[in-house]
């Protein structure tokens, strides 16, 4: 039975749409009694249900003769509703249940139905439906009787009661009433694919996974152009818009509806060959997507963005574009448009930045750094520069003021970042959250700390501007504020990395939460920045106001009571940077040990220690056969420590997917890259030999070992597979990490070499570069190399040789140049 099926001719009038008093509410009779039409008369089941309901049950055909019988009110059980035998019953206004209906019926203790209206199933129970946007009847007339048939009803006009509205389109007195009392507003669709779900007895339409899979999309049957965007963001706009049921199309279509204009780019007012097309900013675009619904047009017009922006004092009434005919308004519009563009600073037109350029925000690397560039630190950004210096003021104040100016930027950016963003997204209703309470939490839970001391420091600043002094001493306040800047700046330097990465995969998941920050860059408190460029400000701010304060102590004589107090805050502020940087360094180190022990399966627990740090990583070749470690070939994995050396057996099936231990925080979340196979305190490593390189013998290193309770020593021998990769410098680190362990400053006593003759090494089964093919092999493939090495067990000659050095202050032998 098709979904859409063909009703009655008597639904299709208007008058028949909205649910009446009296039309369909029989007589009611005393006696009644169910009958079972056509095949269900031999449904065992469903006749066990009718009896339920204490009335007779009886059986028939087509229902014909029962309907005759006028002595009792009969209910009607069909199992289709399409046919000569339902559209006999239904013309004589017969109660008419679906087999559904009934069995939902009894389960709920709920009696017969009285009305005439035929009722298969009550998936729709308690939905009060209305129409709007249906040009064409038919399609009501197919759709009314549906809703009807799941226990649905409609209304005509759009009240209080009604609990959904189905649209054609996103425009409409019903539309918008939908939208500002937050009435789902559905698809057509909804109701066919509730129809077809119509013998799932558990089913329901109002389910809200049910519900929001056939939400209208908010741009259905919108036409839109965009102008004035770069290629990659009309892009991403437009797979944003097609995505939302709209569809793309030019100026010069007649039944363009809408033109989105970035209003920081276009200089000229757009030509539309339509006077009913709607131009509008990016923001209405932005916002639609993320609130689901088509706001208002006449809220976001680009013209009267212009007129209030030309001239603000002035406001026009609303109207989706200007008349043809009003030439000298359109000449004023273009005119305003021109000198906004010429105004506005070319930093406002940037569109796209990472989250990565915080890296570039010094010279050294470092977060906060004194050391960057001048011009970039003291704007920072955004802030605005001083204007060129003023006749009448000394350089000191001079100096002042642009630390009062960019001060007072700042604390705009705090105030945006806090009210535009935190705070209104923590005030969403929980049906309409953008993100959950961590993930504010971790985004933005270190900002008003920040924000909170730079405005108590900004105010004080500016009492000193408005009443300036020489004799002021500016480096007081900063002092005066310096521990609370150094208590509120880690927590929030220190897991900035955390944070961004949190925003980033928050901004790449959550459409919603995607278009809610584009809409809000849009806006001019932004100043067309993105939340994470406006995020990396706090990491810029004390390295800028450190090279302002030097500047201000170069123009402060030293007799001045304030060169003191500056040389005191200058000092101050640098050396809690200095701290801070060194903080972040401790609190990266403990994430990475804690991401490389979820990497690591079976990894002793013991290996996260406080004292810990992680040093160097060496992939690696296993080349002789050693009790206690891996088999020869297998590929391992070396983390060195500042204590230990963990040895690693990658899994095959995650080659493709390791990343460094320095990765991702939701390393949790990642598959286990590696598999714990033996664990080699420094102190334990008696020796580190160096082969020396030849071209059967590359890149091999071995390790001499031995335990306090072990009678013999161990040798393991490694090879690194990777042409680039620097085994010298990994010898180096590794030897400098056990002189530090051991507490001696000469290193070089733990590193000893060999050269490649000494080894017992059979080439005999080689050609020229085998050897080294194999290790491009292993590199390239990751399998075991097994035969390519052809290691005796532990060389003789290597035994000889390791057998005087286990202690690492021993002398060397023929065997062994110690360096």
């Amino acid at each position: 039975m098709d979904a859409r099926i063909q009703p009655q001719s008597s639904i299709c009038s208007d008058s028949n749409w909205e649910e009446t008093a009296g039309n369909d509410v029989a007589p009611i009779k005393s006696n009644r009694r169910i009958c079972l039409v056509g095949t269900l008369a031999s449904d065992t089941a469903l006749r066990t249900v009718a009896e339920s309901f204490r009335v007779p049950v009886i059986t028939s055909k087509d229902g014909e003769d029962c309907a005759q019988d006028d002595s009792f009110s009969t209910v009607f059980i069909l199992e289709s509703f399409e046919g000569d035998v339902y559209n006999c019953l239904y013309k004589q206004k017969q109660s008419l249940l679906g087999p559904l209906a009934l069995q939902q019926l009894a389960n709920k203790n709920e009696p017969l139905p009285d009305n005439t209206r035929p009722l298969f199933n009550l998936a729709m129970t308690g939905v009060v439906v209305c129409f709007t946007g249906f040009r064409n009847k038919s399609d009501l007339a197919t759709l009314v009787p549906l809703i009807h048939h799941m226990g649905g009803s409609i209304r005509k006009n759009i009240s209080e009661k009604v609990t959904h509205l189905i649209a054609n389109i996103c425009n409409g007195e019903k539309y918008r009433y939908a939208a500002v009392f937050r009435v789902p507003v559905m698809n057509p669709e909804w109701v066919y694919a509730s129809w077809k779900k119509r013998h799932d007895i558990n089913f329901s339409a109002t389910v809200d996974a049910f519900v929001t899979e056939f939400k209208l999309k908010p741009f259905h049957g919108a036409k839109v152009c965009f102008v004035g965007f770069a290629e990659d963001e009309k892009k991403h706009m437009t797979d944003i818009l097609l995505s939302n049921g709209g569809t793309v199309t030019s100026l010069d279509d007649p039944q363009c509806s809408h033109v989105v204009v970035d209003e920081s780019s276009v200089a000229e007012r757009p030509e539309t060959t339509s006077p009913k097309v709607f131009l509008v900013k990016a923001e209405w675009f932005w916002t639609s997507v993320q609130k689901e619904i088509c706001l208002d047009e006449k809220e976001y017009l680009y013209d009267d963005y212009v007129e209030q922006t030309f001239s603000p004092t002035r406001r026009e009434s609303h109207q989706a574009t200007p008349s043809s005919a009003s030439r000298r308004k359109r000449k004023r519009l273009h005119e305003a448009v021109l000198s906004l563009t010429h105004q506005q600073s070319p930093g406002l037109h940037k569109r796209r930045s990472s989250v990565s350029d915080a890296g570039l925000l010094s010279v050294s690397g470092s977060f906060l750094d004194c050391t960057a560039s001048p011009d970039k630190a003291l704007t920072d950004g955004t802030e605005s520069s001083i204007d060129t210096p003023r006749k009448g003021l000394t350089a000191r104040q001079q100096v002042f003021l642009e630390l009062v100016q960019t001060e007072s930027n700042y604390v705009d950016i705090l105030h945006t970042i806090i009210t535009m963003f935190k705070k209104h997204l923590e005030e969403m209703p929980e049906e309409e959250a953008l993100l959950n309470n961590t993930e504010l939490n971790l985004i933005f839970g270190k900002v008003p700390a920040i924000y909170e001391t730079h405005m108590k420091m900004r105010d004080e600043l500016r009492c000193f501007a408005s009443s300036w002094s020489e004799d002021h001493t500016i480096g007081s306040i900063i002092v005066k504020y310096s521990k609370d800047l150094l208590k509120a700046y880690p927590p929030y330097i220190n897991y900035f990395e955390e944070m961004k990465e949190v925003l980033t995969k928050c901004d790449q998941s959550k459409p919603r939460f995607h278009a809610f920050l584009k809409a809000c860059q849009t806006k001019p408190e932004c100043g067309r920045q993105s939340l994470q460029e406006l995020m990396i400000r706090p990491v810029q701010r004390l390295g800028s106001i450190c090279l302002l304060l030097a500047n201000l102590l170069k123009h402060t004589p030293k007799s001045n009571p304030d060169h003191a107090e500056l040389q005191r805050a200058l000092d101050g502020l640098k050396e809690g940077m200095d701290l801070i940087n060194e903080d972040k360094r401790k609190a990266e180190a403990q994430v990475a040990l804690f991401n490389m022990f979820n990497d690591i399966d079976n990894c002793p627990p013991d290996i996260v220690c406080s004292h810990r740090k992680f040093i160097a990583k060496a992939e690696v070749i296993q080349v002789s056969t050693t009790e206690g470690l891996s088999s020869k070939g297998n590929s391992l994995v070396l983390f060195l420590f500042s204590d230990l050396v963990e040895v690693c057996k990658k899994k095959s099936k995650t080659f493709n997917n390791a990343k460094s231990p320095t990765g991702s925080v939701n390393s949790l979340q990642r598959p286990k890259l590696y598999k714990h196979v033996k664990l080699l305190p420094l102190n334990t490593i008696k020796k580190v030999i160096d082969i020396k390189e030849t071209e059967q013998c590359q890149k091999v290193f071995c390790f001499v070992c031995r335990n306090n309770d072990e009678l013999k020593e161990r040798v393991y021998s490694f090879a690194m597979p990777d042409e680039d990769a620097d085994k010298a410098g990994f010898l180096k680190t590794l030897t400098k990490q056990m002189a530090n362990n051991a507490c001696t400053p000469d290193a070089d006593k733990f590193l000893a070499y060999l050269e490649s003759h000494q080894l017992d090494i059979d080439t005999s089964d080689m050609n020229k570069g085998t050897l080294n093919k194999a290790f491009k092999f292993a590199s390239r493939t990751k399998l075991k190399v097994g035969r390519a090495f052809s290691f005796n067990k532990t060389p003789s000659k290597l035994k000889r040789a390791v057998s005087s050095m286990m202690s690492p202050f021993g002398s060397s032998t023929d065997y062994l140049h110690t360096t």
